[in-house]
């Protein structure tokens, strides 16, 4: 009995043990099938976040609209994919062909269909705008503002120097933004320029902050805004490259296009009494007005003027050749409006040569 009894507690001790064994290989299984789970879904990520990332950008190299991938902003500079850059004219240097002769401070022409420069006159020099101020005014509203919002006249209308282009409106008026925007634009409107300022921002100081903001993002890095309208101002600057950079942004909304296009427009609306009146604009651009004749075969399809004693006669222009490709000229500080439209005529005339 004592034997069996031994031997009997030597196999259990055999059997517990065998137990334990085999609960440490099943251990060691686990372990191992865990920790390739892990591996395996580390590896998941890797290929989600950085190499799926990757094929994503390959799949997509011209979408220059995701900014996502920030490629509207930044140039890749390697050949797959095309940068905001792709979309611009640029020239760092004076382009001076033998055929034009700019009496005028500065120039520019654009070929906006080849991307190309045709005329620069020292286009990264600063110098005073004017009333081609309006154009980055009208961009701050259309990217801000609501066009059929109705705006009432304040005092700010009345804000501006005597005897300086006003479109005639009064406090108490009521325009829909849209129609202040065609005051602003056609008839160069300063009454316009504050009234609009004051409704988008709240005050004319935070409507330039505004300004001047905008033309950060768009790279206009050499101009100042101290006003929305233009007026004289020492601190108040531009190049013709910016306002080329500021026109071309503003040509992607289809009003603007509208806007600079019309010859006259006639706003209806509520004057301070509530009564239905009405005032015609019309435009401050020699060619609309048949002061001015564009080469043959140029369709000049609507700009902004500019006039101020120190900023000199200025003009931005979009154009149109006879195939219907759009080009952006730009003149500041020519000496009378005449030389400014004698000397944009030269610079239209290059671009069917």
């Amino acid at each position: 009995m004592r034997c069996t009894n031994n031997k009997q507690r030597y196999t259990d001790r055999d059997l517990r043990a065998e137990y334990r064994k085999r609960e440490k290989q099943k251990a060691a299984r686990r372990f191992i099938i865990s920790l390739v789970f892990l591996i395996l879904l580390l590896g998941a990520v890797v290929y989600v976040f950085l190499l799926k990332k990757q094929n994503i950008m390959l799949i997509k190299p011209f979408d220059k609209t995701d900014s996502v991938f920030g490629i509207e902003k930044v140039s890749m500079g390697n050949g797959t994919a095309s940068s905001a850059a792709s979309e611009l004219c640029v020239a760092n240097e004076n382009i001076l062909p033998e055929d034009i002769s700019l009496t005028a401070g500065t120039g520019g022409l654009f070929n906006e269909a080849d991307k190309e420069v045709l005329y620069a006159k020292d286009i990264h020099e600063k110098f005073y705008s004017a009333s081609i101020t309006k154009i980055m005014t009208t961009l701050v509203a259309l990217k801000y503002g609501n066009l059929e919002e109705i705006v009432t006249v304040g005092e700010e209308a009345k804000d501006i120097e005597m005897g300086s282009s006003v479109c005639e409106i009064q406090p108490g008026d009521r325009l829909s933004l849209q129609q202040l925007l065609y005051g602003l634009m056609i008839n160069s409107g300063n009454d316009a320029a504050m009234t609009i300022a004051k409704h988008i921002a709240g005050s004319t100081e935070a409507f330039v902050e505004m300004m001047n903001q905008e033309t950060q993002e768009i790279g206009a890095t050499n101009t100042h805004f101290t006003n929305p309208h233009g007026l004289q101002d020492e601190d108040h600057y531009t190049t013709v490259y910016d306002i080329y950079l500021t026109f071309h942004e503003a040509l992607k909304y289809d009003v603007f296009q509208d806007i600079i296009s019309k010859p006259s427009y006639y706003a209806t609306f509520r004057n301070a009494q509530g009564e239905e009146t009405g005032i015609m604009w019309e435009s401050t651009n020699h060619y609309f007005i048949n002061e001015a004749t564009p080469p043959s075969g140029i369709e000049v399809f609507g700009g902004k003027t500019g006039t101020t004693d120190e900023a000199g006669a200025c003009l931005c222009l979009y154009s149109k050749d006879k195939y219907g490709d759009p080009y952006i000229s730009i003149i500041l500080k020519a000496e009378s409006k005449d030389t400014l439209y004698n000397e944009m005529n030269e610079l239209l005339s290059k671009i069917n040569k």
